[in-house]
């Protein structure tokens, strides 16, 4: 039964070589937060993420980072938006009042009330893991996260594809694709990991493959404070073992397809109990036990379907559920769930599951439907830039203000950008740079409105909005617009241009207070 877990490779490796060349896979938009929380994420408060808060565009993980230190506090909402592949040649840390990050890694640490989510032709996080600690109120939706190593170079997040530890609480993993290339020898860990009291986390409609180790809930058989987890409509395939490794706590496991599981899929052991239904399980060998321990764990099965499944003799450490898996415990679950029949998973999952698929869920009757939005009055959040011709209502403050930047185009000035005239404009020296709004004294303000010249509408790429005065980043994102940013007393605020679509020509830089 043991299978090379390069096998099916190479239908990804080639979707990989066409992403890194520049040419974007065709994938679903998906608005970002479509749908609530399934699952324990939906219990000790629920999960809501950015709910509420701003919503900012990032192309690189700095932008991300930027995107999370430029927030008031470490528990202001924001719903940030990624497009394109995040690495280590774009990501860096990034210091402010609203994160504690790192370099070569997404650091979430210590902070509430965030969402990230993949969208327009979709987001990869190309061997940079993402990291959750000391956190909560966490969303990430709609992202691809592949080879992520913790041996070899480059390395990141100890290894591991998506990493939470050290008191995380409610967290909302929904439409993922996490992938390796290997196991362990390879330089790769685990693909969905949980440690040192985590707990309240789904998993949902998701990919895990090609790797030697799906997740854990537990680093060791001590650490039993992790638990109330959920993996639901999700595809484990082309793994050797923990799908998921369960040691303590409590996992519900329903409605999952299982393919090509190598050496053991669920392993529930060290006093853990899992709700094991309606899951499909294929072409693969101990799906479900306590395995490598003779710390013996529980489960409660029922309406499974078990196609081609082969299972080891018992023996030392070794306690195999099958061939006939039957309860050996009872567990209640908190919230109400819609099971598909095992028998259609395969099919429903196939349009379903994993980043690129619309956000699209099951109806319980095992076909694909569209998600809901949680809040139809929000804004539509694949276009949440306002129209650049309909500016916040209230005065101009930058008409009769000052204006200087980096370097200007030659036949351009600072000036043209506060002069109420759309046919003048700055153009920076080369394809990025700065301009800059300033005042005599504190002046309050909480948006600003950059219009581009006619024919150049959609030069301007990646920016940052700044207060020159303290540093701190108010927010990022790309194209002109729009922008709008919690009430911040200045004397001077920049524009910056990060990267552009041709040359920017900024024809005004409006400013308004809140």
């Amino acid at each position: 039964m043991r299978r090379s877990i390069t096998r099916g490779l190479v239908s990804a490796l080639a979707a990989a070589a066409v992403v890194a060349g520049g040419l974007a896979l065709p994938m679903a938009s998906a608005s970002a937060q479509t749908g609530s929380a399934t699952g324990y994420a939906t219990q000790n408060g629920g999960t809501t993420g950015g709910a509420g808060g701003q919503t900012v565009r990032a192309t690189t993980g700095t932008q991300i980072h930027e995107a999370l230190c430029s927030r008031p506090s470490t528990s202001t909402p924001i719903v940030i938006e990624v497009q394109g592949t995040i690495n280590h040649g774009n990501t860096s840390k990034v210091s402010g009042a609203g994160c504690e990050t790192a370099d070569d890694v997404i650091e979430l640490k210590k902070i509430s009330n965030v969402t990230i989510v993949g969208t327009g032709s979709g987001a990869v996080f190309d061997q940079l893991g993402i990291h959750i600690r000391e956190s909560s109120n966490i969303i990430i939706q709609n992202v691809t996260v592949r080879n992520v190593k913790k041996s070899g170079s480059p390395t990141s997040n100890g290894g591991d594809a998506i990493g939470m530890e050290s008191g995380v609480r409610n967290v909302w993993v929904d439409h993922v694709t996490l992938e390796a290339s290997g196991g362990e020898s390879e330089g790769y860990d685990g693909l969905f990991d949980m440690k040192n009291n985590t707990q309240y986390v789904t998993l949902s409609y998701s990919i895990l493959r090609n790797s030697g180790r799906g997740g854990l809930v537990g680093s060791s058989e001590s650490d039993r404070s992790n638990g109330y987890v959920t993996y639901h409509h999700n595809r484990f395939e082309n793994l050797d073992s923990r799908a998921p490794l369960l040691r303590g706590g409590v996992g519900h496991m329903y409605s999952n397809h299982y393919a090509d599981i190598h050496e053991s899929g669920i392993n529930s052991r060290a006093g853990a109990r899992a709700k094991v239904e309606n899951n499909y399980f294929e072409d693969s060998k101990d799906v479900l036990g306590t395995f490598y321990t003779d710390e013996r764990g529980t489960w409660e099965v029922d309406g499974n379907v078990f196609d081609n499944v082969t299972w080891s003799s018992p023996g030392d450490s070794n306690y195999p559920a099958g061939p006939n898996p039957q309860s050996t415990t009872s567990v209640s679950i908190p919230y109400s769930y819609d099971l598909d029949d095992a028998g259609c998973v395969p099919t429903v999952l196939n349009q379903t599951a994993g980043a690129g698929q619309g956000n699209r869920v099951s109806d319980g009757n095992c076909e694909a439907e569209e998600p809901t939005d949680p809040d139809p009055t929000d804004p539509d959040p694949t276009d949440p830039d306002p129209d650049p011709t309909d500016p916040p209502e209230g005065t101009n403050l930058s008409i009769g203000a000052g204006a200087d930047g980096s370097g200007k185009a030659s036949g351009t000035g600072y000036g043209n950008v506060l002069d109420g005239d759309m046919g003048t404009y700055w153009s920076p020296s080369g394809s990025t740079g700065r301009v800059s709004v300033k005042w005599g004294s504190g002046t309050a303000v909480s948006s600003v409105n950059i219009r581009e010249a006619a024919g150049a509408e959609g030069n301007i790429g990646s920016w940052r909005l700044v207060n020159h005065d303290t540093g701190a980043v108010l927010a990022t994102g790309s194209g002109a617009g729009v922008i709008t940013f919690a009430p911040t007393t200045l004397r001077k605020i920049n524009f910056e241009i990060t990267g552009s679509n041709g040359t920017p020509r900024v024809a005004e830089f409006e400013t308004y207070g809140g």
